[in-house]
């Protein structure tokens, strides 16, 4: 089993940047592949970003390619989102998820991932 916890989180004026960090429980961190989701208010929840468990491979939503990098430390059972030009439209609740040996064809899809986190708020004022 995984356990998730999201961090970095904040109230950011558009324009500005954050990093959202999002550590894991277990030992077997560098089997999953992780990803990003986001729920904006009164929207469903809806793909941002995602690496495979090898890192080799990353996948971005358009709404976000360009600005958001997703990276990982499997040393120390991480994730990371630099979050760059923020716009108000990104705001929303941030979920990290972990799919176990996940496949790029995949990532992009919820419902294959095993594990979420609580979920950290990012605000980002106009």
């Amino acid at each position: 089993q995984v356990q998730l916890v999201e961090s970095g989180g904040g109230l950011v004026q558009a324009g500005g940047s954050l990093r959202l960090s999002c550590a894991a429980s277990g030992r077997t961190f560098s089997s999953y592949s992780m990803g990003w989701f986001r729920q904006p208010p009164g929207k469903e929840r809806e793909f941002v970003a995602a690496i495979t468990w090898s890192g080799g491979s990353t996948v971005y939503a358009d709404s976000v390619k360009g600005r958001f990098t997703i990276s990982r430390d499997n040393a120390k059972n991480s994730v990371y989102l630099q979050m760059n030009s923020l716009k108000p439209e990104d705001t929303a609740v941030y979920y990290c998820a972990a799919d176990f040996h996940g496949a790029t064809i995949f990532l992009r899809v919820r419902d294959r991932y095993d594990y979420w986190g609580q979920g950290t708020q990012v605000t980002v004022s106009s």
